[in-house]
């Protein structure tokens, strides 16, 4: 039996590795556009500062991620991060403190009392249970007021999606707390009710040594398989019972493929095979991204915490910055430190299209606006993602479910990617497994 999977991402690896795992005996055939695996997830070395090209890690408060490391043997390439990585900050009109608990938040003056107390008043709106997809501004707005959503979920917003919280879906991006609402009544409610059900503290930011681009490297070493990079697949199309795989190299005949690409270049390798499936894979939105990372080898600044996000209402040049150094103490040479910005998303989508320069000025604005550091980094890194995240607007539930509606009309196709539901590494290593526990389960034995 021959499956091909097209794409070595994390959904890509995840579903690989548990296939091999699940049936040594398949032949896996792994096509990749660019010269290595791991899609966004990549770490570049530039003179001994290790910068991250996407996410630099997983939260443990979910067990996919920790399940694939040790189901492959890598626990020993796993770094938590810092005890100071638990501080984050908010620009706003100025640097704040995130308060984490209910004495900080009473403490901090990002909400006004009245503020504070229309968020107290949360345990008394009425819960809503009637499946309406809300924006993620409506249904902060509903519970938690204008003030919250403004500040609070304006930032996260732009920390996780890249988006703002009118063009996200509540109920496909946080389906957790909504969730809360439909079964609690509330989200107060909702999480006194699993404090008490659950022991113990919450998710704790995990990465691996040499960073995340280590464990890329060594999946791909664990998985047995024909591995062909820089062969982007251009066209899908049945071949008898299975399928053909057109590449510029030529052409694969295989018996099962699972697309693990991103929705857009998924769209156009199936066009000639289901061009209504095509055009529902097309219309998924990504909020383009541009991560310009700083290394300094002697920066006075403390760089107590794990960065700072900022509001659209600060009007600055970057989304936020993480002090990528203080997260993981061996992404920088001994004594240096790094900083690395985020620069775009829904809210500025023109400033990727700068330049290399371009975008290094805009990130030092950002950094000198929201942190005042002035001083000129040792060395630069410029990574542009012109479609970085996707974007769960408002109808991405019902979306999604008629995508894999359409797929399953084909039998033998799969589609996985971050796209549909979850875009964080925990999901793709969830989607990976359980997509290979369904591909066994449906093969001959």
């Amino acid at each position: 039996m021959r499956i091909a999977i097209v794409g070595a991402g994390m959904s890509g690896l995840a579903t690989a590795f548990y296939l091999k795992r699940a049936r040594p005996d398949l032949e896996l055939v792994i096509f990749e556009s660019e010269a290595q695996a791991g899609g966004k997830l990549h770490t570049e070395n530039v003179q001994g500062f290790l910068f991250e090209a996407g996410a630099n890690g997983f939260l443990t408060n979910k067990p996919d991620c920790l399940q694939l490391v040790q189901d492959s043997g890598a626990d020993h390439l796993l770094l938590p991060s810092a005890d100071d990585a638990r501080k984050r900050y908010i620009f706003d009109d100025r640097m704040h403190r995130m308060p984490d608990s209910p004495p900080l938040l009473l403490k901090s003056s990002l909400l006004t009392w009245p503020q504070k107390l229309r968020l107290a008043g949360e345990i008394f709106v009425p819960a809503r249970r009637d499946g309406h997809d809300e924006s993620l501004r409506e249904f902060g707005d509903r519970r938690l007021g204008a003030a919250f959503t403004r500040i609070f979920l304006d930032a996260m917003s732009a920390g996780v999606y890249g988006s703002t919280p009118d063009r996200i879906s509540v109920q496909a991006a946080f389906p957790l707390v909504v969730a809360l609402e439909r079964e609690h009544g509330g989200l107060f409610r909702g999480m006194f009710a699993r404090r008490r059900r659950q022991a113990g503290p919450g998710g704790v930011l995990t990465s691996t040594v040499g960073g995340i681009g280590s464990l890329v490297e060594f999946l791909r070493h664990r998985i047995a398989a024909q591995w062909r990079f820089d062969e982007p697949v251009q066209n899908i199309v049945r071949q008898g019972h299975g399928f053909r795989i057109e590449t510029r190299c030529g052409a694969t005949d295989v018996d099962r493929v699972v697309v693990c690409a991103t929705s857009y270049a998924a769209a156009d390798m199936l066009r000639g095979l289901d061009a209504e499936l095509s055009a529902q894979l097309a219309a998924f939105e990504y909020s383009p991204i541009a991560v310009v990372g700083f290394g300094y080898r002697a920066l006075t600044e403390p760089l107590d915490g794990f960065g700072v996000l900022t509001t659209s209402a600060a009007r600055a040049q970057v989304l936020g910055v993480l002090w990528d150094s203080s997260i993981f103490h061996d992404r920088a040479p001994a004594g240096g430190k790094i900083l690395r910005a985020m620069i775009g998303g829904q809210r500025s989508p023109e400033l990727v299209r700068q330049d290399d320069a371009g975008l290094i000025r805009t990130a030092l604005d950002g950094i000198a606006q929201t942190m005042g550091i002035r001083q000129a980094p040792d060395v630069s890194y410029v990574k542009r993602w012109d479609r970085g995240i996707p974007s769960y607007a408002p109808g991405h539930v019902r979306r999604v479910d008629a995508l894999f509606q359409r797929a399953d009309r084909t039998p033998g196709l799969y589609l996985n990617c971050n796209a549909y539901r979850g875009i964080a590494m925990n999901d793709c290593a969830r989607s990976g497994r359980v997509l290979a526990e369904r591909i066994t389960g449906e093969l001959p034995q």
